[in-house]
């Protein structure tokens, strides 16, 4: 069955998470993505404890071969006149340029995107920069979670009174990642009816500051600051013995709160919210109708807020008794919102959502072995996105495309492979690499 991108080819030049999480989705969409590498620097592929009994190497990362399926990698040195020549050949065959270095990175060298246009006019250019390729701190460098601070997401973070928690996971290189391919499928369907290329200039901090939206408007109009008495509640809609005030994150109810469950584990625990008296009369009822469920403190959603602390201690005494698949299935048959806090094993191994939906699949990988790699977390009915294939060793394609797809000699590849172009001499060569020079033409 055809996929949604057959027939689009992208030049990859992206690195470490964000670019390489858009060009995996766009990959899984049916594009032929040519990632562009080199030995020598390429930081996105130490990244990560190598599995135990593995040896660490350039291709043992578990991040790195769970960001890169469904891609091709060749090694080419672009400070190199005939690397360079060679990555205007293929700029001249593809559809898409991908990266996410600084602004000055491809143009320092030789590849802007008046380069590019000269080269291909139509060709659609997405670049992910820190703070996007104009404005007088557009050279300035940063990573996921320096644009999340600097964005305004860190500082409304947290709990009451603590300095800010800032994210467990740097969520503006993912959320990067999937502006990015949204970025490339608009051009691409600008371009299919207009003939014209474009470049695509996104900006990780930006992306994090349209996540503010509320907060910007909270302080614009009601002159509230983001971190005041009470804010931000954590886990809860609002936090007791503050002042009761809407805190743009939905119904201001309770209760609204994570409980731990039985086990005592770390990720024992269960995340419950009620948003009216109907839904917490079934929370009452799943519980067995406790004697202090019917005190008149809890009987409306004011009083429930007013007694928050006493509220939450009762009803983690309830949920200590379960585990917290059963606390959500309990709550869930009755109509109650409930979810467990789960941990990567739980997600996994332990799911049976995601495992109807496939989330995670097996692949096989010539280092790493079978392994289950991330799907794609939404479904196509008449082109399905999937994984095609493991993330590649690096290099592993150069000789594919440089002679299949390029038509360079055999022995123009084995040369560069020896001579610093298509492999750097400052490192050792894979075995697979000394094939590609030994092969036949």
């Amino acid at each position: 069955m055809p996929a949604a991108l057959d027939g689009i080819r992208v030049l990859d030049f992206t690195w470490v998470r964000a670019g390489p999480w858009s060009t995996r989705w766009l990959g899984a969409l049916g594009a032929e993505i040519i990632k562009v590498e080199w030995p020598a620097n390429e930081r996105g592929r130490m990244t990560a404890v190598t599995p135990e009994g593995i040896e660490r190497s350039l291709n043992s990362s578990p991040t790195f071969n769970d960001t890169n399926p469904n891609k091709k990698s060749i090694t080419v040195n672009l400070r190199s006149q005939k690397g360079l020549a060679v990555i205007k050949r293929l700029v001249a065959v593809c559809d898409v340029v991908v990266e996410n270095f600084s602004p000055k990175a491809l143009r320092s060298w030789g590849l802007g995107y008046d380069v590019l246009c000269e080269i291909k006019p139509d060709i659609v250019y997405v670049s992910h920069s820190g703070l996007g390729h104009t404005g007088r701190q557009s050279d300035y460098t940063m990573m996921g979670p320096t644009a999340q601070a600097f964005s305004g997401m860190t500082f409304s973070s947290g709990l009451p009174g603590r300095p800010p928690a800032g994210w467990g996971w740097s969520i503006l290189d993912d959320l990067g990642g999937t502006t990015m391919a949204n970025c490339v499928l608009g051009a691409l369907y600008r371009r299919n009816r207009t003939g014209l290329g474009q470049h695509v200039d996104l900006s990780q901090m930006l992306n994090g500051v349209t996540l503010n939206g509320p907060a910007l408007l909270d302080v614009t109009v009601n002159g509230r600051a983001s971190r005041r008495e009470g804010f931000p509640p954590g886990n809860r809609a609002h936090w007791p013995g503050t002042p009761l005030l809407n805190n743009y994150r939905g119904p201001t109810v309770a209760p609204h709160n994570a409980y731990r469950a039985k086990g005592g584990g770390y990720n024992d625990w269960c995340a419950i919210v009620c948003l009216d008296d109907a839904e917490w009369r079934k929370f009452v009822a799943v519980m067995a109708s406790p004697d202090w469920a019917g005190d008149r403190r809890f009987a409306t959603g004011l009083g429930r807020l007013t007694h928050q602390e006493d509220l939450d201690r009762n009803i983690e005494a309830w949920t200590l008794t379960h585990d917290k698949y059963a606390v959500m299935e309990l709550c869930q048959a009755a109509g109650v919102r409930a979810m467990p806090v789960q941990s990567a094993q739980d997600r996994v191994e332990n799911d049976p959502q995601l495992r109807h939906r496939a989330l995670f699949t097996e692949l096989d990988h010539p280092v790493l072995g079978r392994r289950k790699f991330q799907n794609a977390p939404f479904a196509l009915s008449q082109t399905p996105a999937i994984n095609t294939s493991a993330a590649p060793l690096i290099g592993q394609h150069t000789r594919e495309i440089l002679e299949g797809l390029l038509g360079l000699a055999h022995d123009e590849v084995a040369w560069g492979i020896g001579n610093n172009i298509f492999w750097p001499q400052s490192v050792g060569r894979f075995d697979y690499i000394d094939a590609m020079v030994s092969a036949a033409p």
